[in-house]
């Protein structure tokens, strides 16, 4: 034990094998950048961290902790929607859900409560952690921290309250039923092209590529990870036809996503990051407008992926 008890709790993280990596003092912001990469378990490296800024809040990355953590919050005075009427937090949508699958709220599981009023439920990443960080996608007040995510540990503190171990339980494997809700379906199967005359198809891509690009100015915090990956899917599926140039593609998400940089933690790199994904992702669904594009060429693919 140290006199630290940032560093302790981020000591303690590190030997349940999470990659650990620090938060700015009192809030929930990554202290660096490529907090991904720099996420670690080496005791020296994280009291190196740490004596540079003692009270600095512990950052637990999801996806290559192997975690998949479901934050639960609570209404805030909000109005749960109609199939969930009458829920109060999360946690009561939670057990909805699971009564819905014939099961048991899966609360046996390492938990950490939040200064205002959610839990943190911690479950091992199914599938090789391949589940993304979602929002709302599972129910009302709840979103998932998987593959490109990070939660604030136990042991740190706001200006709120802190970040306390709840429930020290082994970290659970996630019900079945969970697992499922969380998987996208598999992508549709191509349809046939739109037979449109070159003039009328180069004008319903610059509608697509006005609307796209509108959807990513306006996203708001909390939702701009998803909103920038789907816009950049539909654009890597239109490069994949032939339809779209890849740099091109790339620099009109980018310019898009610039309004946001710097704006509650947004960053260049993770503008760039999730629209590389998305487009690499797109690239493998082509999607022809006209019927007539040429496939996307070696050249055209190096703007995917810098």
């Amino acid at each position: 034990m140290s006199d630290n008890p940032f560093l302790d709790a981020a000591l303690a993280a590190a030997d349940r094998g999470w990659r650990v990596f620090p938060i700015r003092s009192g809030g929930k912001r990554p202290a660096f950048e490529r907090w991904q990469q720099l996420a670690t378990t080496d005791h020296e490296q994280l009291r190196s961290w740490w004596r540079a800024a003692d009270r600095w809040n512990i950052g637990i990355a999801t996806g290559e902790s192997g975690l998949l953590v479901v934050d639960l919050d609570p209404a805030h005075g909000a109005t749960a929607p109609m199939r969930f009427r009458g829920a109060q937090h999360g946690s009561d949508v939670l057990a909805m859900l699971a009564a819905d699958a014939g099961a048991e709220p899966p609360t046996d599981t390492y938990t950490v409560t939040t200064p205002s009023g959610g839990r943190h439920l911690y479950f091992r990443a199914p599938g090789g952690g391949a589940h993304r960080t979602t929002i709302g996608t599972l129910g009302w007040r709840i979103d998932t921290r998987g593959r490109g995510g990070c939660v604030v540990g136990a042991g740190s503190s706001r200006a709120g309250g802190s970040y306390d171990l709840a429930l020290e339980r082994p970290v659970a494997e996630p019900p079945a039923w969970l697992v499922r809700a969380l998987t996208p379906p598999p992508p549709p199967t191509p349809g046939p092209p739109l037979r449109l005359s070159a003039t009328q198809a180069g004008r319903y891509v610059q509608a697509i590529v006005a609307s796209v690009t509108a959807d990513v100015e306006s996203a708001q915090p909390g939702y701009r990870h998803d909103v920038v990956l789907r816009a950049a899917r539909t654009f890597g599926r239109l490069v994949g036809g032939g339809e779209l140039d890849a740099i091109t593609a790339r620099q009109a998400l980018l310019q898009a996503a610039a309004v946001h940089v710097g704006v509650e933690g947004w960053t260049a790199r993770e503008s760039e990051r999730t629209i590389d994904d998305g487009l690499a992702y797109g690239i493998r669904l082509p999607r022809s407008i006209s019927g007539a594009a040429a496939p996307v060429t070696p050249d055209a693919r190096e703007g995917v992926g810098r």
